[in-house]
């Protein structure tokens, strides 16, 4: 792959011109994926304000809101690399309750608050068609999720290190196994490599353009 340095401003109007190119009339779920060392959460966060200038309604979610309970979750413990990867995240809520909108018009924000262990009291929202799912997250790609558009922030393995914190580092062999299994550099429609926050690039595989595919995951 080769690398297209870009500034985020510029990075953020990309994205938002190639998820508002999508079929006006029809639903847009997005992903931006990506370790918590990469701050998914913000690049999803920024591009709320562009995708509505250019007329597309947007909810947003986070994948941190759709984890299952702890009598689940931690059924191996509290610090399984293969269980933070298989079971954390509850797949198929996130799939009911946010990705089939194009099927329903309506999407749940939030579903459950791991930090209490308890269900949060979110209402839905309505989403007409033409209007964007936005999710943010980590380990996303590879579950069978529909995705119009995937974005992933990658992270060399010397980046990811000095941007998990002690307590999470437990983490990291579930981090390299998704490299292995859900190769993101190649399954996700745009990769961003995020190791320095002021010098991004898009990275582009050698003889193809510059947008992402655009197609479902």
């Amino acid at each position: 792959m080769r690398a297209r340095p870009i500034s985020r401003d510029a990075l953020v109007e990309e994205l938002a011109e190639l998820i508002s190119g999508r079929p006006p009339a029809e639903y847009v779920r997005v992903a931006v994926d990506g370790a918590p060392a990469a701050r998914p959460e913000e690049l999803a966060d920024e591009l709320v304000a562009p995708l509505r200038l250019r007329g597309r309604p947007v909810v947003r979610v986070s994948a941190g809101d759709f984890l299952r309970p702890a009598s689940l979750r931690l059924e191996y413990g509290r610090t399984d690399p293969d269980a933070f990867y298989d079971d954390w995240l509850d797949v198929k809520a996130l799939r009911r309750e946010v990705l089939d909108a194009s099927e329903t018009g309506r999407v749940l924000p939030a579903l459950w608050d791991s930090s209490i262990d308890r269900a949060y009291r979110a209402p839905y929202e309505e989403l007409p068609p033409g209007g964007v799912v936005l999710v943010d997250g980590t380990l996303l790609l590879g579950r069978g999720l529909a995705f119009e558009v995937s974005v992933h922030l990658w992270l060399s393995r010397g980046a990811l290190e000095r941007g998990t914190p002690e307590g999470e580092r437990w983490k990291l062999p579930a981090y390299e196994r998704y490299e292995r299994e859900a190769d993101p550099q190649r399954s996700a429609d745009v990769v961003v490599r995020s190791d320095h926050p002021a010098r991004l690039a898009v990275l582009v595989p050698d003889g193809t353009g510059t947008r992402g595919r655009g197609g479902a995951h």
